[in-house]
């Protein structure tokens, strides 16, 4: 038995109560979260050496004891390489989040012990999503990790706070209820063909592959529209735009850089290997909503006056890059898919933070309320062009990689869908660079910056202008994010590596002809 994935969850679960109790005290609350997150990472890093790429095991890492006998359920952890990177990128972000979220201004009356306790809670129910063999643990992890959230947005958020929570709360809720109906039917699946019922995941996807394709539709559809929703897939995303503009900043850097990517990866650990035969009749209805996605994502981006609302709907265009890769049945493009999902996290994370960094020194969400921006904060404008640009996935860049494996690995199965896709790229460059402008260049200009001198259409002196470029604290956290760009931009094979063969026992579990391996014999 394996205790590393333990470990992980435990640890932060620990920081969380003891940063909880130290909440009258927010700078040694700060530092002792930070002191988890970092302790947690080593022990992210221990376990990425420790994951063997070449083993047959289809799971590693693995450990399991009773948890409810009577029905089969157990407390069963293990990754294979797609949860691996994953469990990789939280253990990343997390102490990013922390330093960014350091001099945060929080509503009256909350305490930063708070809100790093709730970070570090909710990151040890995002660790047990991916780690979970047991697909009832897996449900109790995928509802349980909406409780942090709902307090960082309802407590910590914007002006709609209480709004934005209640609604991210309720779509993920019912999502989960419709999955629950999925988990109990496979239960009974479990049992009517091995004469007792079991949770176990990998006993499953030998069960439920051979269920009727009928029967795999229905389930499937449980297990898909919660993580639809949570990843999320057009039309079940509206929840997204508002949790994303109202939550903190380091709580939307989760939100959009973890959270969201629970749906794609249930996608891979749960709809395909449980339910081939559905995966592949539904396939063309999840492309379709994928290219929708991504199509309209970017459109509304284009059209965006609010900074953290743009960022939610760049997002909802990446889903679906990442779907399209995953329902393509390819190696290259679930490969790409999958790295695509910790490329997300870095790019849009960085592009959420350096967002909020611009927030904190105007005041504004607004886009109209700034511009010129770069003469007063060089540096602050330097980094946002390359959130920016990692966003569009410039060649040089981690996005490129995993897009241009996307678009690559699905043209074979799914020509059409993919041109569609395509267009997302131009429209991505398209909102970027415009976002970029508006805010940047140009001479300074926006009340969020000067001012305003008089009435309506007034002049406005630059020089009233007293904004300070980035610090060091903020250089520190935007660094890591800059050289993993630039590294997985250049030589990802270290994550391909461990990614691919993962990919690869998926495929064979659907029972899929991947293109690519035809063409090699």
């Amino acid at each position: 038995m394996s205790w590393t994935l333990i470990a992980l969850l435990l640890l932060p679960l620990a920081g969380g109560v003891v940063v909880a109790f130290l909440r009258r005290d927010d700078r040694i609350a700060k530092a002792v979260a930070l002191v988890f997150a970092l302790a947690e990472l080593v022990l992210a890093v221990l376990a990425w050496v420790a994951y063997d790429p070449s083993s047959d095991a289809r799971l590693q890492l693995t450990s399991s004891v009773d948890w409810i006998p009577a029905f089969g359920v157990r407390l069963s952890f293990g990754v294979d390489g797609i949860a691996l990177v994953m469990i990789a990128l939280i253990a990343f972000l997390v102490p990013v989040v922390i330093g960014g979220s350091w001099a945060d201004k929080l509503p009256e009356g909350r305490s930063a012990g708070g809100f790093f306790a709730l970070l570090l809670v909710m990151q040890t129910g995002m660790v047990g999503v991916f780690a979970a063999t047991d697909v009832f643990l897996f449900y109790v992890f995928f509802e349980a990790v909406l409780i942090p959230m709902y307090f960082l947005i309802g407590r910590f958020g914007g002006p709609n706070r209480q709004y934005a929570a209640m609604k991210f709360f309720l779509y993920s809720l019912l999502g989960g209820l419709v999955m629950l109906a999925s988990v109990i039917g496979v239960y009974v699946a479990a049992a009517d063909k091995l004469g007792t019922g079991t949770f176990d995941w990998a006993t499953l996807v030998t069960v439920t592959r051979e269920l009727p394709l009928s029967t795999q539709i229905w389930l499937f559809l449980g297990f898909f529209v919660a993580f639809a929703i949570k990843a999320p897939l057009v039309p079940l995303h509206t929840w997204l735009p508002d949790a994303g503009a109202e939550a903190p900043v380091g709580a939307g850097v989760l939100l959009v850089g973890i959270l969201d990517k629970i749906g794609t990866f249930g996608f891979l650990r749960y709809c395909l290997p449980l339910f081939p035969l559905a995966s592949q009749e539904l396939a063309p209805l999840v492309l379709v909503l994928a290219v929708a996605g991504i199509l309209y994502g970017s459109l509304l981006a284009v059209g965006q006056s609010d900074l953290k609302r743009f960022v939610a709907y760049t997002s909802i265009a990446h889903f679906g890059f990442i779907a399209l890769g995953i329902f393509a049945f390819s190696s290259q493009a679930g490969t790409g898919a999958v790295l695509y999902m910790v490329n997300h996290g870095i790019s849009t994370g960085m592009l959420f933070l350096v967002v909020g960094m611009v927030m904190a020194r105007g005041g504004s969400r607004l886009i109209e309320d700034y511009g010129g921006m770069a003469k007063l904060t060089p540096v602050l404008g330097g980094l946002f062009f390359v959130a920016g640009l990692s966003s569009l996935a410039l060649p040089g860049t981690n996005s490129f990689v995993s897009e241009f494996l996307v678009l690559v690995g699905s043209y074979p199965n799914e020509p059409v869908y993919t041109i569609l896709a395509a267009v997302g790229m131009v429209l991505a460059a398209l909102y970027v660079l415009w976002l970029y402008q508006r805010i940047f260049q140009g001479p300074v200009r926006g009340t969020a910056l000067v001012g305003a001198t008089g009435g309506p259409g007034a002049a406005v002196d630059p020089e009233r202008a007293a904004v300070p470029d980035l610090g060091k604290r903020e250089l520190a956290v935007l660094a890591p994010l800059v050289a993993l760009i630039l590294v997985l931009g250049f030589y990802p094979k270290p994550v391909l590596d461990v990614i691919t063969p993962s990919v690869g026992a998926t495929l064979s579990e659907v029972g899929v002809a991947d293109p690519v391996a035809q063409e090699g014999k």
